[in-house]
């Protein structure tokens, strides 16, 4: 699918123009494929990177295009089970136009980073940027996830709770991995900042976004480290509550075998004790209260 956008007064807008310069293409077919490579002589293992979730971040200089690959965070869907997982987006800059390539459609150009675009250059700039904050938006719902987990796991003995946060710790892995090598796509926008014709504004953009790239490192390292230290403790929690579970149940089992041993043994089909006496009943079961009154104090004397 094929969305054409054009910059009006400093804004990316939505255009109709088959001549617009900013392409979006998504999950293209083979014919905007054959476009891609054939006529506009997009490298084909570039294309494919460009939809690969597993393929690196890099600026490939061609002869009459630059191509960037970099990663930014998945959108979620509840079928992958709290699992946060990153793409890959495909940057190909001509002299006058952009060709961005994606895997599944997504708003490209929200937040206030775009509301001052004055080149395409620029335009490529503002979306590895964009990238950025929105691993830090996923990271503040992931922490509140884990918080929410982290509460579930102290009431409850479900295994399912400790495997949610397997699979956060896992999401913060490929993101710790993502953002690095986004880290590393940034240093070399920055040095071949005269190459790719950076103004002296672009360069400080730059300069800004290796930055909070490398503050949205730390702090999704942070979150990573506190998940992985916290695991055994967490697993432990789950082994206690069932010992205490397990600890409840024996006490009851033994507090209801008492009284009934009494009953039991007054029940017996041979000669015992009171079998003749008027009250007979009454003082079994007197007996059976005051075991039960006995089993309650050794209890409670014991801290049981």
């Amino acid at each position: 699918m094929i969305t054409r956008y054009e910059i009006i007064n400093n804004r990316v807008t939505a255009s109709e123009n088959a001549d617009a310069p900013i392409i979006v293409m998504v999950d293209p077919d083979e014919a905007e494929r054959k476009l891609l490579i054939e006529q506009l002589k997009v490298d084909e293992h570039t294309l494919a990177s460009a939809l690969d979730p597993d393929e690196l971040p890099r600026l490939e200089f061609e002869p009459d295009h630059i191509a960037i690959i970099f990663k930014r965070p998945k959108n979620y869907s509840g079928r992958h089970q709290l699992l946060f997982k990153v793409a890959s987006t495909g940057l190909f800059l001509f002299k006058d136009r952009i060709y961005i390539v994606l895997d599944q459609e997504i708003t490209l150009f929200d937040g206030k980073v775009f509301q001052r675009v004055q080149s395409l250059t620029d335009l490529t700039l503002k979306l590895v940027s964009r990238s950025i904050y929105h691993y830090l938006e996923h990271l503040k719902i992931i922490t509140l996830i884990s918080d929410e987990l982290e509460k579930k796991i102290n009431q409850s003995m479900e295994n399912k709770y400790l495997i949610n946060l397997f699979t956060l710790e896992k999401s913060l892995v490929y993101y710790l991995n993502s953002i690095s090598a986004n880290g590393v796509l940034i240093g070399r926008l920055k040095i071949n900042a005269a190459k790719l014709g950076l103004s002296q504004e672009a360069q400080e953009f730059l300069d800004d976004m290796n930055i909070e790239n490398n503050q949205c490192f730390r702090m999704a390292e942070i979150h990573s480290n506190i998940l992985a230290s916290l695991m055994d403790a967490r697993a432990s929690i789950v082994g206690n509550n069932l010992n205490v579970l397990m600890k409840t149940l024996n006490l009851i089992t033994i507090g209801i075998m008492v009284p009934t041993f009494v009953v039991s043994a007054f029940s017996m089909n041979v000669g015992i004790p009171l079998q003749g006496h008027p009250y007979a009943f009454e003082i079994i079961m007197a007996l059976a209260v005051v075991s039960v009154i006995i089993t309650a104090t050794i209890w409670k004397r014991k801290k049981w």
